[in-house]
């Protein structure tokens, strides 16, 4: 079976939903995924890299990398605590979940994109950058990376995390953070308007410290 190439992938990783949320944590739903499977063969030549596939900063994606094959992380996998206001999204190629923040009377919302990948991925520093990329924002350097990640533990788990801010108007934020588990990377990145992120903030630290392997 043929594997989904790199040109959907960023555009997967990249997106933003559109929905609305309060900012509520009196409720938690617990949330588990199993192995994925393998995505359908008629996607196999529209998936780019993953959010943190490896490239020299700055560099434009060339146009023969979207025929590299992408294999989503298949071994143990991670579960979590979901924020009461948080919807559960539409099953998507390559994800392992994807969670909906409504926004306030009909206004743009912001999502939660959940995906794992075997191996680091390239790396931090092209994690960041891919990131970077996607909000219009110029990459950084190796010297720039330890300013740029906050870290947190969660029991076993070493958790990076990174909150950016795009230069349009109105401003879009990302906060991601990057999960090492059991020879895979999970990348958690909450995506939407700057105003709608910034609020749902402590959620998504909630969620990420919850993060525990699944049964």
């Amino acid at each position: 079976m043929r594997r989904p190439s790199l040109f959907l992938f960023a555009a997967l990783l990249g997106a933003v939903a559109f929905g609305g949320a309060a900012c509520r944590r009196d409720e938690i739903r617990t949330y588990a995924v199993a192995k994925e499977p393998a995505a359908p063969a008629d996607s196999a030549n529209n998936t780019p890299p993953p959010a943190g596939a490896p490239a020299a900063p700055g560099a434009a994606m060339s146009a023969n990398m979207a025929d590299i094959p992408v294999d989503t992380a298949t071994g143990p996998g991670l579960a979590w605590d979901t924020p009461a206001s948080w919807n559960t999204g539409p099953e998507r190629p390559m994800r392992k979940a994807t969670l909906l923040i409504p926004g306030e009377n009909g206004a743009p919302g912001a999502e939660l994109a959940v995906t794992a990948f075997p191996g680091d991925v390239g790396g931090n520093l092209a994690n960041v950058n891919r990131w970077r990329q996607q909000l219009s924002l110029p990459p950084i350097a190796e010297t720039e990376l330890g300013k740029a990640l906050q870290h947190l533990h969660v029991g076993a788990l070493h958790i990076d995390i990174v909150e950016l801010v795009g230069p349009s108007v109105p401003s879009q934020r990302v906060i991601g953070a990057i999960v090492p588990y059991s020879g895979s990377t999970w990348f958690f990145k909450l995506t939407g308007p700057d105003t709608v992120v910034s609020q749902e903030r402590d959620n998504f630290l909630a969620l990420i410290r919850s993060l525990h392997p699944a049964n």
